[in-house]
């Protein structure tokens, strides 16, 4: 109770949690645009129930990986060496993270542009994944950014109060933006083309954090920022547009 104590009256303590709960949050950002994509294949019923697993999992992850940081710390240690570069678990990781990543936005950018004749429900239907599918999916995702976002925590204070408040603070600000970001991405089509040119985005940095070459986050960000600022100026343009028609009729 002391230790908290002296936590509370440290002014570079509330520094600290103030920057991670921030950080925290913007690495959440990934985690969300993946599960409000993924859950909207789902049927209508079934969407809010997978993004409160998918979300509550993730903060059970964060949490049980603080409760092992002895552990988190080793995964960063080299373990094994190819063509004379060194990969540890948390590169292995983030790579073979990266690698679905980029997979699974490729195959639904495909989906989308080329619907398989073949299945009844492409013409006319999004719900093309099961529940369990999804909830495994997600799972397979929120591991690799728990780990992603603990190393991230582990690195930027020594107090484990700090990084509990700032990862649970994170997870509940993901849990209250699911529902609105994924019906925004629902209903604007054209959305969901740029949140998947996010999500190859993502899994490219990745996949290059693990070979050892750092992408600053901060490019990837304003990269992002930038391409939804100007999809939001065509969503206003469309609507301008479509407004003008309703009044000429």
């Amino acid at each position: 109770m002391e230790y908290l104590l002296e936590l509370a009256a440290s002014p570079t303590a509330w520094v600290a949690l103030a920057t991670l709960v921030v950080m925290e949050i913007v690495l959440g950002i990934d985690n969300l645009i993946f599960i409000s994509i993924l859950t909207n294949k789902l049927p209508e019923q079934h969407r809010q129930k997978a993004r409160r697993i998918g979300i509550g999992m993730a903060l059970i992850l964060r949490l049980a990986l603080l409760s092992t940081i002895a552990f988190i710390v080793q995964l960063t240690a080299p373990v094994i060496e190819i063509l004379g570069q060194a990969f540890s678990w948390k590169d292995m990781i983030l790579i073979a993270g990266g690698l679905f990543l980029v997979w699974k936005a490729t195959t639904e950018i495909h989906h989308s542009m080329d619907p398989a004749p073949e299945d009844p429900k492409s013409a006319t239907s999004t719900v093309t994944l099961g529940f369990a599918a999804a909830i495994g999916q997600i799972l397979m995702l929120d591991m690799v950014f728990s780990i992603d976002s603990i190393i991230t925590a582990v690195g930027m204070t020594e107090h484990l109060p700090i990084m509990i408040i700032a990862v649970v603070v994170s997870v509940l600000v993901m849990l209250l933006a699911a529902d609105p970001l994924a019906k925004f991405i629902n209903d604007n089509p054209t959305v969901v083309m740029l949140a998947l040119g996010f999500l190859i985005m993502i899994g490219m940095t990745l996949i290059a954090e693990g070979f050892g070459a750092h992408v600053p986050k901060g490019y990837v960000y304003a990269a992002m920022a930038f391409s939804a600022a100007i999809e939001v100026l065509n969503m206003m343009s469309r609507r301008a547009r479509q407004k003008k028609v309703a009044e000429q009729v």
